[in-house]
């Protein structure tokens, strides 16, 4: 990808940051948010970016942004809990961004395996029934996500453009993510929302391992467009993994068991293996280095 054009969307996000400041260096890269926030744009500049403001949900929004791109890697979202704002940004904005790249080699959808329905401890594949799954603590997500899965679809099969769907699981790193939301609760005292089918499992995804196979999921994109499950190798646990943050800390959670938390969806990793390899960060090196860098001071002194 070296030399490569490219252009990100949702740049100023916790999963796309990293990613502008890892191709930044060897790329052109062009960030493109509606960067309402002047040191959200300052950010970005200063990691090596060409940065451009636009609105996905506008259908005049993306007039000023050049089209000749090599790659575009979708990570815009929205969550405003608008239905009528968060489809138009999230679901035809996905359709106005291809139509205007439309000429690239691949074009990388970031989706969500919050499009699925949930089924208890069953690992979801990439065939498995959707359903508007986020419901409880985001309004649009799940439906958002879905329309924009359909849309990119539609429009990679109508117009030949080679398209790689990638349904994240649970991203994070030395930036945070979700482990580290749970720490500051654990820290504060703030009971954490569980499902009652219990353990909760997730794929936690390092930020090491999406940047390294971002390459591989542009590979993989054809017109007909390769959709699958994206996630971390190795399946872990809310509680596994709050149970390793007291490890490390001292601090212990508290959970609340609610059937409207967020319940276990863990993946198949079938196809993700055969497309693009395995992962490779473990989940606790991982975890522990986000303590280290997010908040050394918590980490408790052994001996």
């Amino acid at each position: 990808m070296t030399g490569s054009k490219i252009l990100i969307t949702g740049p100023t996000g916790q999963v796309a940051e990293p990613v502008v400041a890892a191709l930044a260096g060897h790329c052109d890269v062009t960030a493109l948010a509606r960067f309402s926030k002047q040191e959200d744009r300052d950010r970005i500049t200063a990691l090596g970016a060409n940065c451009v403001a636009a609105d996905l949900a506008d259908v005049d929004g993306l007039a000023a942004v050049p089209t000749d791109f090599d790659y575009v890697l979708n990570f815009a979202v929205v969550k405003t809990d608008d239905f009528d704002y968060d489809l138009a940004a999230n679901a035809e904005g996905v359709g106005r961004l291809m139509l205007h790249c439309k000429s690239v080699k691949a074009f990388l959808h970031f989706s969500s395996t919050a499009v699925y329905q949930y089924a208890g401890h069953e690992p979801r594949s990439e065939n498995s029934p959707l359903g508007d799954n986020h419901r409880a603590m985001f309004p649009t997500y799940s439906i958002s996500k879905i329309a924009a899965e359909t849309v990119c679809r539609f429009t990679a099969h109508q117009f030949g453009i080679p398209t790689t769907i990638a349904r994240l699981s649970v991203p994070y790193g030395d930036n945070g993510g979700w482990p580290y939301y749970h720490l500051l609760m654990m820290q504060n005292g703030i009971p954490i929302d569980i499902h009652p089918e219990q353990p909760n499992y997730y794929n936690l995804l390092h930020v090491d391992d999406y940047l390294e196979k971002i390459p591989r999921l542009l590979a993989a994109a054809t017109p007909e467009v390769t959709t699958l499950n994206f996630g971390g190798s190795e399946a872990t646990s809310v509680e596994e993994w709050c149970a390793y943050l007291q490890e490390l800390t001292g601090f212990e959670p508290v959970f609340n068991e609610t059937s409207t938390a967020f319940g276990s969806l863990c993946i198949d990793t079938t196809r993700m293996h055969e497309l693009i390899g395995t992962t490779a960060v473990d989940w606790k090196v991982g975890v522990a280095s986000m303590v280290r860098t997010m908040a050394p001071e918590l980490i408790k002194e052994v001996g």
